[in-house]
């Protein structure tokens, strides 16, 4: 069967169940009743003093007798710096523990340690809403036993909500916490800012480790995780490297060519009709969409704006403009700098939300409901505006769908600013390889040789060219980046579905074909 994009979708995939095809951005989200499974658990310390306390991470898993075929969850709050859900696994493993899903939600560099247990079998399913390095690899050449889901942040607490993830065993870092597993990001030696995704987790699963290299006496304040969803609590040597946070894709570029795109994309949102008082703002991770908010910063100095209030993964530049005045507060779901941790420790104008509070696409309270203007950075962007933020340039799996399309769907301006070209290589294509956001919720593309605006946004095209920026047609563009970089050769992909991308519905978008030359 064929989806709204015309992507061939199969309708029942063995090891995963029946699939529901793509049928636009609010289709199903507004027509369908989506049931939601209540929380039913039981602690394990169900006496009143019983201790919570274990010696070890692995004495803490043992008490929560897991099984072959379970589901494991962790959260990605330290990112390329995470130590925990490496330990966890490696536990499991000694265990004997096989046919796992796992269900982070995130994967990077640091889990390329999880390559082997892929390759064994231990691992068998992945769901998650980003898979890097030497792991998102073997997964592009077809070692995973059943295709990986790649979800959005908010398609994480609906499948959550759904009971399309039904969490086992969440094992959830925190750089301080009590004898009773109050639980916090915000201070500690590892200190690492919001732990917004971990809340679901531990709503949701049958049983709940916290682990920390920090102990804290009664009671851990402020807490996100609180007590009475947790089971055991653990204390090792180290969660991980906090100092890792912060990767090269979380840090403002320095790169010429992007600040050029920042600069022009600054100018779109100042142009948009949208850059006055009240305004609430959103960027990406990319270095690129991190330095729209260095020239928003000096246009709203410039022009006396105070915006209503940022949102999303928060970088320290957040803060500053916070400090500043530049906008009322910030809701933060991830912390793209350790030293945000401080802020949201003592800043209450800072304030820690939750993943469901964020992006959940069936809560119409959903904070990305409320955006203004979203900046994001793109891999691939084609002439329907269709943007790819999983897939490289041989289609191996190499990114995150992290936020993207739940903001682009939310927020009345959503910017994509990338480069025309990288290397050699066209970014604007006829079709992307992978499609995890839909043109249909995409406003403009920024590249440094002008503006593309959608068609279904005349009045906005019409304001941009009159403030004095190069509108282009995206077809225009592609023809003129084509002439110099040439057409690049067909990726050369196998039969084999090794990832499914979901829509924040719970719908498919796209799939993902097998690489063949990555070995």
């Amino acid at each position: 069967m064929k989806n709204a994009l015309g992507v061939e979708i199969p309708e029942y995939i063995e090891g995963i169940g029946e699939l529901k095809p793509y049928q636009g951005v609010w289709k199903s989200i507004i027509e369908d009743e989506v049931p939601c499974t209540n929380i039913s658990r039981t602690l394990k310390a169900k006496k009143a003093h019983t201790s919570k306390f274990c010696s070890s991470l692995e004495e803490a898993i043992k008490k929560c007798k897991p099984f072959d075929g379970m589901t494991v969850t962790c959260h990605h709050h330290l990112r390329g710096g995470d130590g925990v859900l490496m330990q966890t696994i490696e536990i499991l493993d000694k265990m004997g523990i096989k046919d796992i899903t796992l269900a982070s939600s995130s994967l990077t560099s640091a889990h390329d340690g999880l390559v082997p247990y892929v390759e064994s079998g231990m691992i068998t399913k992945i769901f998650s809403s980003g898979i890097r390095g030497r792991l998102g690899e073997i997964i592009s050449m077809g070692k995973l036993k059943h295709p990986a889901i790649i979800h959005s942040h908010g398609g994480r607490v609906r499948d959550f909500l759904t009971g399309r993830i039904k969490p086992d065993l969440s094992v959830l870092a925190a750089s301080a916490a009590d004898e009773e597993g109050n639980s916090t990001g915000s201070h500690g030696p590892s200190a690492f800012g919001s732990m917004g995704y971990a809340d679901i987790d531990a709503r949701y699963s049958k049983n709940v480790i916290i682990v920390t290299d920090n102990m804290v006496e009664y009671p851990c304040v402020p807490s996100t995780v609180r007590q009475h969803f947790v089971d055991y609590v653990v204390k090792v040597d180290s969660i991980g490297d906090a100092s890792k946070i912060a990767s090269g894709t979380t840090r403002i570029t320095s790169s010429p060519m992007d600040l050029r795109i920042a600069r022009i994309a600054a100018t779109v949102i100042e142009h948009s009709g949208l850059f006055k008082n009240g305004m609430s703002f959103q960027v990406g991770a990319g270095g690129a969409s991190l330095a729209v908010a260095k020239f928003l910063r000096e246009d709203m100095k410039r022009k006396s704006i105070q915006g209503s209030f940022m949102i999303g993964g928060v970088t320290s530049y957040g803060v500053d403009m916070l400090e500043e005045g530049l906008f009322k507060a910030i809701f933060d779901v991830q912390s793209f700098d350790a030293a945000v941790s401080t802020s949201v420790l003592n800043n209450p104008k800072h304030v820690e939300i939750t993943c469901d509070q964020y992006a959940n696409p069936n809560n119409c309270g959903a904070m990305t409901n409320k955006l203004d203007v979203v900046v994001l950075g793109a891999l691939e962007v084609d002439v329907d505006f269709n943007v790819n933020v999983i897939t490289g340039s041989s289609g191996e799996i190499r990114g995150a769908s992290g936020g993207h399309s739940d903001t682009a769907s939310g927020a009345n301006l959503s910017v994509i600013v990338c480069p025309s070209f990288r290397g050699r290589l066209p970014i604007i294509m006829d079709r992307v390889h992978t499609i995890v956001t839909p043109g249909e919720s995409v406003d403009v593309v920024v590249t440094e040789r002008g503006v593309c605006v959608n068609p279904a946004k005349p009045n906005l095209a019409a304001a941009l060219k009159k403030a004095g920026l190069k509108v282009l047609d995206i077809k225009d563009l592609k023809k003129e980046v084509d002439s110099m970089t040439g057409i690049p050769a067909e990726k050369k992909l196998g039969d084999k579905i090794v990832a499914l991308v979901e829509y924040r519905d719970g719908t498919i978008i796209d799939v993902i074909k097998n690489v063949t030359n990555l070995e």
